[in-house]
């Protein structure tokens, strides 16, 4: 492997971690096992090292106002405090990427692309820098705390956090600390300068450890959100996809007079859908299995795993528009072997209050 390494890369090497490359990164995909991890997390509490994940500060009095060009979901009525899911599109209306934008106060917005898309999204909202606008890349690190035990885990460790609501944003300089995540349970974001996160990781494991919770690899990361079915970019989501495609048009303000990607996105009729299918036999759906009902190909599974939670195989996938609806019966297609399963609309499991 020849890639980043997290400021944690050491922390996880000590705990004997599974490290492989994942976005130009060398991250932990598993300590001790996907499914232990994955557990832990859905029952108790989990740690993981999400540095990988781009963050772009954007300041000024104008840092709203070019967001609001450069994004598909509104963020100059972002209030401080509060964190957005939004888009970026190409002029086709493709998703360059999904991102989170955080208002940590008036005229600051940090932005958190997928570590994949980061040099594109930066490039792409620098040249729409305009006024009174700064964009900086920032050398922080993200700890993700997820999981129902997951409030008293960094509670013990910033006992001056406030009650957050779902994605709100708290700052206790120079920590900045959210209530999101990509489990679809209670979880929260640390965003630290890389210089602290040793400090910040050990503390928060210790913590977690003594509320039974264990450090979870990008393995455990990657079952919990397929459970949720939250798209991943480069899978599921692409430039070769438009919101409506992935029905993900509530991410997108479609009031607003202008923003990259505005025209086509209006104008341009879906071609494929998102679904969503569970198995009801042994064969676990891969990316790249074909759909079928009733011998017709109708479309292609984009991500594919066995469900800990649910002990069968889901998926997430493109078909023709509408050919597909809820209930439905269909047959994935696995290495020539095909398994019955049934289209289900996204989650696959119920997750905790947010």
């Amino acid at each position: 492997m020849d890639g980043k390494r997290s400021p944690l890369d050491a922390a996880h090497r000590a705990l004997g971690a599974h490290m492989g490359a994942f976005a130009g990164w060398e991250m932990p995909i598993s300590y001790g096992g996907t499914v232990g991890e994955h557990t832990a997390v859905r029952d108790r509490v989990g740690v993981f090292d999400v540095s990988h994940l781009g963050k772009l500060m954007i300041r000024g009095n104008d840092a709203a106002s070019v967001l609001d060009r450069a994004l598909s979901n509104r963020m100059i009525d972002l209030a401080p405090g509060r964190a957005r899911y939004t888009l970026i599109l190409d002029d086709d209306a493709g998703i360059v990427d999904d991102l989170i934008v955080y208002a940590l106060a008036p005229g600051e917005l940090l932005a958190v692309p997928n570590a994949s898309n980061t040099d594109e999204v930066l490039r792409r909202i620098e040249a729409l820098l305009e006024g009174d606008a700064t964009l900086e890349h920032l050398d922080w690190s993200t700890i993700a705390v997820q999981g129902p035990r997951s409030v008293e885990v960094v509670r013990e460790v910033f006992p001056d956090l406030p009650d957050l609501g779902y994605m709100r944003v708290w700052r206790n300089d120079p920590v900045v600390i959210s209530r999101s995540g990509y489990t679809g349970e209670r979880g929260f974001e640390v965003f630290t300068p890389g210089a602290d996160a040793m400090k910040w990781w050990d503390a928060l494991l210790d913590a977690a450890r003594s509320a039974g919770g264990e450090p979870a690899g990008l393995a455990a990361r990657d079952t919990l959100r397929m459970e949720m079915g939250y798209p991943l970019h480069g899978n599921d989501i692409d430039r070769e996809t438009t919101p409506r495609e992935a029905h993900l048009d509530w991410a997108v303000a479609a009031s607003k007079e202008r923003f990259v990607g505005k025209e086509a996105y209006e104008s341009n009729p879906p071609g494929k859908e998102l679904i969503g299918v569970r198995m009801d036999d042994r064969v676990i759906p891969r990316r790249g299995a074909e759909v079928y009902r009733g011998g017709r190909k109708l479309g292609t599974v984009t991500s594919g795993t066995f469900s800990p939670t649910l002990k069968t195989g889901i998926a997430l996938g493109y078909v023709t528009p509408g050919s597909l609806p809820a209930g439905e019966a269909v047959e994935i297609e696995v290495r020539g072997k095909r398994g019955s399963g049934r289209v289900v609309r996204p989650p696959f499991v119920g997750s905790s209050p947010k």
